[in-house]
């Protein structure tokens, strides 16, 4: 069976709060590691009411403490919002605390909208640029390959395991030409996720890190008890994005019935543009549409994103996805 992980963007629910929402999420990590699932990834985004996953390293270090064997990681790290040796201190902190078990996933995003590099004192858009020197750079703290004249206590010598992450064809490239493995956003962007993966494998340089190329494409799932219950469950996720997408953001809403039926037409469409990466519904639907993307795409791993109000019916929608996928 492919493995299977978890990614979290700890949601936080109207008529709660950011307390609320770490306290759901370490039971999340405990349901996703007795289940079997392999890594469970935080999300960093920054100044969106309902999203409380901006400080990913505290978040990991949460979720560490509430688990045992499961591998924890970002998924990811923005990496123009920090500087290397600040996050190489992090995640050298994060090993130390759970030997093994972390993973560092980079991104180049912002996390966020513009307004963020105002508070961040920083110009994201030049920033940005210097993404590629940043990612080496951060390794070579990390690994002491090259030397550098400063060193990162704790980080060198970490036992971390780099990820590039992407939703477009730029980090399938700089993945393939570092040697790392590669994990692409195909559950909110999934228009790409052909052709970046196509790109990585075919540039792929082998590196002391990883020898053949190994892809993970991200998909959104909910499971419940039948394929209405699913649809019903997916609805708080559906509402939320749809909100984003037409610029009023704000906390993950309770379900509503029918709610896809409800929307006009340019909305229904904002949430058709995700079914390739998509499986919302009973065991049977959920296994059939995830063994069809894994299929399509090749890929090595897939991780499983899925914000549903109930934090209860959220941890039995990994139980349920899991069973159905063991048969």
């Amino acid at each position: 069976m492919i493995p299977l992980s978890v990614l979290d963007l700890v949601p936080v629910r109207e008529g709660s709060g950011v307390a609320e929402a770490m306290q759901a999420t370490a039971g999340y990590a405990k349901a996703a590691e007795e289940a079997g699932y392999k890594r469970f990834w935080v999300a960093e985004h920054h100044a969106t009411e309902g999203v409380a996953g901006g400080a990913a390293a505290v978040v990991l270090a949460h979720v560490g403490h509430a688990t045992e064997t499961i591998r924890i990681g970002s998924g990811g790290i923005m990496l123009p919002n920090h500087t290397p040796f600040t996050i190489a201190e992090q995640f050298g902190t994060l090993d130390a605390l759970f030997p093994g078990r972390v993973d560092l996933g980079l991104g180049r995003a912002p996390g966020a909208a513009p307004i963020l590099g105002q508070a961040l004192r920083k110009d994201l858009h030049q920033v940005a640029q210097y993404f590629p020197q940043d990612v080496i750079e951060l390794q070579a703290l990390i690994t002491g390959e090259p030397p550098l004249p400063i060193k990162a206590t704790p980080g060198l010598g970490a036992n971390i395991q780099f990820w590039m992450l992407g939703s477009s064809l730029f980090g399938a490239q700089l993945a393939a030409r570092l040697g790392l493995p590669y994990a692409f956003a195909s559950h909110f962007a999934p228009d790409h996720l052909d052709e970046a993966l196509a790109i990585y494998r075919r540039e792929f340089q082998p590196s002391a890190a990883l020898e053949q190329p190994h892809c993970m494409a991200a998909m959104s799932v909910i499971a419940g008890e039948s394929d209405a219950e699913g649809e019903l469950l997916a609805s708080s996720q559906d509402q939320s994005f749809v909100r984003l997408r037409t610029g009023e953001p704000g906390k993950l809403p309770p379900p509503v019935p029918g709610y896809l039926d409800s929307l006009p037409l340019s909305s229904q469409a904002i949430i058709q543009r995700l079914s390739p990466a998509r499986a919302v519904g009973g065991p049977a639907t959920v296994r059939e549409k995830i063994l069809r993307f894994a299929e399509r795409t090749g890929a090595d791993e897939l991780i499983l994103s899925g914000a549903i109000y109930d934090p209860a019916a959220r941890c039995h929608s990994l139980r349920l996805t899991m069973d159905a996928m063991r048969g």
